[in-house]
């Protein structure tokens, strides 16, 4: 076991939200039947979650800047969560950039893609793809839109535009998901939250690890692992380590980064229990791996330009 890394930390994966807009029709769901969902209670999220929250729910881990992911912004408002970002103040450096959403498929994708890609703040897309045999766990409009010419058109505009792709999915998934990779190179895919290792029976992790790893062998993947809490009821940190393990053994600590998912993965863990058990799992790799990890990776995919205070800041000799 090497020095366990303390310094500045990047969340790359996390959302906001203001419910007076109303601009969020999972939230709204969620707020009619009283919390309850296919997925478990919602209620401890259903109030609004900004700046300070976030910063709150952080206070203790050294989270320099963050990366905001599209929240499940209403379809009818495009460009309308970005344009809201933006006028937060993220001084704090929370939100410094955003994945924001746009329908690949949707009749205006290539204007709402170019408006998205020319706000600075806006580094990449989310359009999930996660489709599931039970209605109430479908994230995803349709079945095969990984597979549907409008909707990998849209796909391609967005690499034309220098958009880096969120990917998520569900594990069953991924040997589409892999061919959709292959299909585009030039695309730099981020796969959210480990490949949601969703089904915790044999076969289902199983499956989650021979598509990790052959997610892992595809140069234009990386990987955050975020939100694993989610995943595994009742989780502890033994039960947490060998998935972690498995997504740092096919990706790497440079091509791998950790996120917090707030305040979704708040339903399961305190943000900070969620970073004592990425802290003591990263503990065995090098320091330069972990401030990889928890840092340099997320910096380069997102291109925050954050600087880090390990890292040599140049200038003259006197």
């Amino acid at each position: 076991m090497t020095e366990r890394y303390d310094g500045p930390l990047i969340d790359p994966h996390h959302h906001l939200w203001d419910l007076k807009l109303e601009r969020h029709p999972w939230l709204k769901k969620a707020q009619a039947t009283g919390g309850e969902t296919a997925f478990g209670s919602l209620a401890p999220i259903l109030r609004n979650y900004g700046i300070e929250d976030y910063r709150a729910d952080a206070a203790r881990q050294n989270v320099v800047a963050t990366v905001h992911v599209e929240a499940g912004w209403f379809d009818a408002h495009p460009l309308e969560e970005s344009r809201w970002l933006d006028s937060l103040d993220r001084s704090s450096g929370v939100a410094r950039r955003y994945v924001a959403r746009v329908p690949l498929d949707a009749p205006d994708a290539m204007r709402l893609l170019e408006m998205e890609a020319a706000n600075p703040n806006v580094v990449g897309i989310r359009d999930i793809v996660s489709w599931h045999p039970e209605p109430a766990k479908r994230f995803a409009r349709c079945a095969d839109l990984m597979g549907d010419p409008a909707w990998r058109a849209g796909l391609a505009h967005a690499t034309r535009l220098g958009l880096i792709f969120d990917l998520m999915l569900y594990p069953w998934q991924m040997k589409d998901a892999l061919a959709l990779v292959r299909a585009f190179p030039e695309t730099l895919f981020v796969l959210n939250h480990g490949g949601s290792p969703v089904d915790r029976t044999d076969d289902g992790m199983a499956l989650w690890r021979e598509g990790l790893r052959a997610f892992g062998n595809e140069p234009n993947v990386r990987l955050k692992i975020s939100d694993l809490v989610a995943y595994d009821s009742g989780w502890t940190l033994e039960s947490l380590r060998p998935v972690i393990e498995h997504c740092l053994d096919c990706f790497g600590p440079t091509r791998s980064m950790f996120a917090s998912d707030f305040p979704v993965a708040g339903l399961y863990a305190s943000f900070d229990e969620v970073y004592r058990a990425f802290r003591t799992v990263a503990s065995q790799f090098s320091l330069d791996e972990q401030r990889a990890l928890f840092f340099a990776t997320a910096n380069d995919t997102y291109r925050l330009g954050t600087a880090d205070p390990v890292e040599p800041q140049g200038g003259c000799d006197v």
